[in-house]
Order: structure tokens, then C-alpha cells, then sequence
């Protein structure tokens, strides 16, 4: 990494948050989200990210997972300066591929960076504050009534996608407001598009694997992260039946939990926010990554009020280590839920944080 790109990166991750720019960023209790507008980025919030997961082929047999997030994040610096070149924002973008097949399966993952004025779109990247369109070089994301389509032209794979809206947006913890921390200042602004149509429009896109099941998250704030958590463990899983369930733990070094939450919706009902009390996990089988050198557990209990469920990993070696960018390795895979029955009951991905280094933001 370069010492510029390093120096922005260190100003991202530990910029205080400042004058907020505009009031309708701020993140508060009681805010009412405003659609489409708040599809779009927050300048004023120092973090922020639009997240997207899913997979291809058949709930029996999923052959291809994919993960792109954009992340934008407020530096602190550059507030003077009038050239679309200030670096008033970091933009950046991660995208993986998991293969799942007889033959074989594999994990490719790529990412992007860029600095960012906070005017418009540019070659470099950018965002629109209106609705969701978001950018990193070539890589973009957008969101028009109710369809959000990606292109991410990656190194060794692109993930070029549509992903169509088949529920109303669920709106995660107090009416979008999610607490993520024992301060009421420890939360973000969370809404989540659950079981959303996922079909792959690549060139390449094979017709057993060209449609299937996507989920897609849009979080901003202004601070996370209490200052004894190191990471958090996730997940967001569409049920075969229609449900979404989100469980997430922040934990201490010592691994034991700092907060926790999520929701349970099913289709046609309002959504269920969890309580901290009502979310636990507990780690099973872990995998050891050869390159990080961080463990893993790969399979989980976790427990809800709507039931006790596992969480396997589909593949163990779905490590991403965005050193280059972010500067966070983590480990981001597809998964299966199981019932109490040890019976397949939904797909998606499961998400941690902080084990092979302290997660800051």
C-alpha cells in the first residue's frame, strides 16, 4: 500500500464525526426513512455501505454464491477545498465468487479504492444522494424502482446482476433505527431487501445457475463500535418459506458478547426486531486460514425466539482479505440454515469479523 493511500485510509478509520452537513443524516431515534432518497448516500454520516448477497442454481443445490459491498466513508479531511480531486470521501468496493460443484469448489475475491470529492459521478467513482447509484471505477451499483442491478467487471470473474424487490423493505430494529451497542449513539440507520429475485445477466451465466435467491443491506452511522468490541459474527438468510431472518453478536476480545440483535419477518407479517437477550451464538467446528492465520468457526447454534437453528458454512475457505483497501480481513461465505431437524431450510451468508485482527471503524 502506498504511504498516500495508507495516510487516507488511517484519516478514514479514525476521523471524528464532526458537523453533520446535512440534517436529514443524522441518526437518530425516531427519524422516519424516506424512499427513494434514502436508497442513496448519507454524506454526512461518517460510515456507510450498500451490501448485497445471494446465490444461484437451486435451493437443493446452489452452485454459484456471490458478495459485493460498497463502502463510503467520510475522512474528515479536504472540507475547504473545492476540486473534484479532495478527498473528502473514501470509496471503496469488495465482490467474491464462491463455485460449488462435484468437480471442485473455489473462492475468488477482488477490490477497489478511491478517494472522492462528494460532487457527483466521476470516472473515479462517486454517489447519488437521491437514490441508490454508487460507483468505484467500473464498478457500480444502482437501485430505480425497485430493482437493483450491479456490474462489477472483477479479476478472473464479474458479477453483473439483477436483483428484483419481492417484499416490502424490512426495516431493522426500531423502525430503522438499530442500536449496535449498550449507547444509544452506538447505532445505525439499517434496512434490509430481503428474498429479492437474483438473476445473473453475464454473458457467462450458465442456465442451471442463472437465477435464485438474493439479500441486500444499506447501514449508515456515525459510530459502530463500543470500544471493547473487536468484531461481530452475522447472518442473513432468506427461508425457503418466505421468511428473513438477521442475527448478529458484537463480542469482546475475550469472545464474549457485547450486544447482539437482528429480526425474524415472515412473508406477509411485520417484522420481529430481537432483543440483546434474545440472540446467542455458539461456535461449533472452525477452519484455520493458511493465509491470515485467523480461526473460524464455521458452524454455529444460534438461538432466537423463533428457534434454535445451525449455520454451516458451504465452503470453509471464504476468507477475504481486503488489506488493500478497507484494510479488514474477515470471513464472508454462503451458508445453509438448518432446523432442529437438521433439515435445509434456508441459504445465505454468514459474516465475521475481528479474528484475525481487531475490526476498527
Amino acid at each position: 500500500m502506498s504511504p498516500l493511500r495508507r495516510a487516507l485510509l488511517l484519516a478514514a478509520l479514525t476521523a471524528p464525526a464532526g458537523a453533520r452537513a446535512q440534517a436529514d443524516d443524522t441518526v437518530r431515534r425516531g427519524r422516519r426513512l424516506d424512499f427513494p432518497r434514502d436508497h442513496g448516500a448519507h454524506l454526512a454520516a461518517r460510515t456507510e455501505w450498500w451490501y448485497a448477497t445471494g446465490w444461484l442454481g437451486s435451493p437443493e443445490s446452489p452452485q454459484l454464491g456471490f458478495q459485493l459491498t460498497f463502502f463510503r466513508s467520510r475522512t474528515g479531511l479536504a472540507a475547504g477545498n473545492r476540486s473534484r480531486f479532495a478527498a473528502r470521501h473514501l470509496l471503496f468496493a469488495h465482490a467474491a465468487l464462491t463455485r460449488l460443484g462435484p468437480g471442485g469448489s473455489s473462492h475468488q475475491h477482488d477490490q477497489r479504492i478511491s478517494r472522492w470529492s462528494g460532487d457527483g459521478l466521476s470516472a473515479l467513482g462517486g454517489a447519488r444522494t437521491d437514490d441508490a447509484d454508487v460507483s468505484v471505477g467500473n464498478w457500480r451499483l444502482r437501485h430505480q424502482a425497485g430493482l437493483w442491478t450491479a456490474d462489477l467487471p472483477a479479476q478472473g470473474f464479474q458479477l453483473k446482476l439483477k436483483l428484483q424487490r419481492t417484499q416490502p423493505l424490512l426495516l431493522q430494529g426500531d423502525a430503522g433505527f438499530s442500536r449496535k451497542g449498550p449507547e444509544e449513539a452506538q447505532a445505525s440507520h439499517y434496512y434490509s431487501e430481503a428474498q429479492l429475485a437474483a438473476e445473473d445477466v453475464s454473458p457467462q451465466a450458465a442456465a442451471a445457475a442463472r437465477t435464485g435467491r438474493a439479500w441486500l443491506d444499506h447501514e449508515w452511522s456515525n459510530e459502530i463500535l463500543h470500544p471493547d468490541a473487536v468484531g461481530w459474527d452475522w447472518i442473513g438468510i432468506n427461508l425457503f418459506d418466505g421468511s428473513a431472518l438477521t442475527a448478529f453478536v458484537l463480542r469482546r476480545a475475550d469472545g464474549s458478547a457485547l450486544w447482539a440483535g437482528g429480526s425474524w419477518r415472515s412473508p406477509g407479517a411485520v417484522a420481529q426486531p430481537f432483543s440483546p437477550q434474545d440472540v446467542a451464538f455458539t461456535a461449533g467446528r472452525r477452519w484455520a486460514s493458511p493465509a491470515s492465520g485467523a480461526s473460524y468457526p464455521v458452524q454455529w447454534q444460534v438461538q432466537t425466539p423463533n428457534g434454535r437453528f445451525e449455520v454451516q458454512a458451504l465452503l470453509d475457505a471464504q476468507e477475504m482479505d481486503s488489506s488493500a483497501s478497507t484494510g479488514a480481513i474477515y470471513w464472508e461465505g454462503l451458508s445453509e440454515l438448518l432446523d432442529a431437524k437438521g433439515q435445509r431450510v434456508g441459504l445465505g451468508y454468514l459474516e465475521m469479523t475481528g479474528y484475525a485482527r481487531r475490526l476498527r471503524m
